[in-house]
């Protein structure tokens, strides 16, 4: 059973959303304050955290910086106020893998966990018999993309990405030379199809050169392509 982590200080909204996890076969441990999600994470690391940005004692972005200093796989979706517009952006920059908007339906946030908790699983199975073809080590000069391990190495030094800039940077690899809107990149990458996210991608872009590029200002490997949205430039 996969283990989620829910900080909410509203106990009514807590409830509600803990109760619909829980009947989806999720075990859920809740928690009100900044200190007791990151005791909590400290106690047993979840699978998934859903972290409210405005709670007492540490606040929601300050939680999440320390969690992804600490957890560089453990996925994070923040939840925030519709008015929240700059606080999204800045949840995003410090390490969030996604979003969800207040208020939200309990079908779709349960439907994003689902989408989100599978890639938590591919990354943490090693085992069956997956397609050689398809795993094979993606090898562009000095980047290598290894989907069967799910690690990135620049020049031989394995780099640290989050589960969603593993998913991303392999999508673009793998499609190497061909451009995606950011619509399409949230549709094969997150799973969804909400239009007023495209700012969910370009801040994963952003976080995803600054560890791959030499020059993120001018990216050798993903690249943007004006008037449509991205693409992994496989040649120099």
């Amino acid at each position: 059973m996969q283990y989620i982590l829910l900080v909410e200080d509203d106990p009514e909204l807590s409830s509600l959303v803990s109760t619909r996890l829980r009947d989806s076969g999720y075990e859920v441990r809740t928690a009100e304050t900044g200190v007791e999600a990151l005791e909590a994470v400290a106690d047993r690391t979840p699978d998934l955290v859903l972290l409210d940005i405005m709670i007492p004692e540490v606040d929601g972005l300050d939680v999440c910086r320390r969690l992804r200093a600490d957890h560089p796989l453990l996925y994070i979706i923040m939840l925030t106020a519709k008015a929240q517009e700059i606080d999204r952006v800045v949840g995003l920059e410090v390490g969030a893998d996604d979003y969800v908007t207040k208020p939200f339906s309990l079908e779709e946030l349960v439907a994003r966990v689902r989408s989100a908790l599978r890639r938590v699983r591919l990354t943490r199975e090693k085992g069956g018999e997956p397609d050689e073809e398809e795993l094979s080590p993606l090898i562009f000069d000095v980047l290598q993309v290894d989907p069967m391990r799910r690690q990135v190495s620049l020049n031989g030094d394995l780099v640290h990405l989050t589960v969603r800039e593993f998913d991303l940077l392999y999508f673009l690899a793998r499609n190497a030379g061909r451009p995606f809107t950011r619509m399409q990149l949230l549709d094969r990458v997150w799973d969804i199809q909400y239009e007023g996210y495209d700012r969910t991608v370009d801040s994963h872009i952003q976080r995803l050169r600054a560890k791959i590029e030499a020059d993120p200002g001018n990216p050798r490997f993903v690249r943007t392509v004006w008037g449509v949205g991205y693409k992994f430039q496989e040649d120099e």
